[in-house]
């Protein structure tokens, strides 16, 4: 399952990331790592952006960075 499928206000934790290079990195760059707790807040009328909380902080994924996140 990725976070692009978890449904509004629901947490998960992140498994494993998909991504290649600078997309891997860019994801990284915000917090999301192996073992952290994800929080679905909102996603946007039309599915993009999907703003989450990270480690205390908002942020706004696009989905196709979101399926690159496995989670459970």
């Amino acid at each position: 399952m990725t976070l692009k499928e978890i449904g509004i206000g629901q947490t998960a934790t992140v498994k494993k990331l998909t991504g290649e290079g600078a997309v891997k990195r860019r994801i990284m760059d915000m917090g999301i790592t192996k073992g952290v707790e994800v929080y679905v807040r909102k996603v946007a009328p039309l599915g993009d952006p999907i703003e989450i909380t990270v480690r205390g902080y908002e942020l706004s994924l696009r989905k196709a960075d979101a399926s690159m996140i496995e989670v459970e």
